[in-house]
């Protein structure tokens, strides 16, 4: 399992919601200024609120422009997540092969310090909860669910730090995720920054729930 496994698809311009897929270097900048726009709006007025005439006008666009791409409001913002969950496993992969990490927990934790980035620099971030607001599976892409990034991330702990791989590791790292993903939520819900208590917690619960598995953290020699 090398790392660029943990990521599949083009983080840039996301193609599963998309009416009809571009070919050409223009229509493909812009499909991408589209899901631009519809992050800065997402920050502005929410998943509630978001309109694709308020996409069309923050891109610059006619809305016939949008619905030649996207058929409605919940398509474009199923767009922008799945290009945010994208954005998350290149990120993922950047600080593995960045930072190097000597333990188990230093490759976990390299996820957490990913996606607290990206709530802090990437607009329209909080996309990625999108389907759980809506109560809507994403349609027509396994990869964008937590268990096939589990699936990944345990692949790369068995090789490269000799934890037991298997339905146990996958399993047990999919509720990591999910707890991860509801506490750092809330460290972001009315602080654009993170509150920094919600993060630490994040990783002191995610560290004590695995470390209670695979024993204490110590660097593989």
């Amino acid at each position: 399992m090398s790392l660029s496994d943990l990521f599949g698809g083009d983080p840039v311009v996301s193609g599963q919601q998309v009416r009809i897929e571009p070919t050409q270097q223009r229509s493909t900048a812009r499909l991408s200024g589209l899901l631009d726009a519809a992050a800065v709006v997402v920050d502005e007025v929410g998943f509630d609120r978001i309109t694709t005439a308020m996409v069309a006008e923050r891109a610059g666009a006619s809305i016939g422009t949008v619905y030649r791409y996207y058929p409605d409001r919940v398509a474009v913002l199923q767009a922008l997540r799945e290009r945010a969950v994208l954005r998350f496993r290149q990120r993922v992969v950047d600080q593995l092969r960045s930072s190097g990490p000597e333990t188990w927990w230093d490759a976990v934790d390299c996820a957490v310090t990913a996606f607290v980035d990206l709530y802090r620099t990437e607009p329209g971030f909080r996309i990625v909860h999108f389907a759980d607001r809506e109560r809507t599976p994403i349609s027509g892409s396994e990869e964008l669910e937590s268990g096939y990034f589990a699936r990944q991330l345990a692949g790369v702990l068995a090789e490269e730090f000799g934890l037991h791989g298997g339905p146990d590791l996958i399993f047990r790292l999919e509720v990591t995720v999910e707890m991860a993903d509801s506490i750092l939520s809330r460290a972001f819900h009315s602080d654009p920054n993170g509150d920094d208590r919600f993060i630490a917690e994040c990783r002191r619960v995610m560290r004590d729930y695995l470390a209670g598995y695979y024993g204490p953290i110590a660097a593989t020699v």
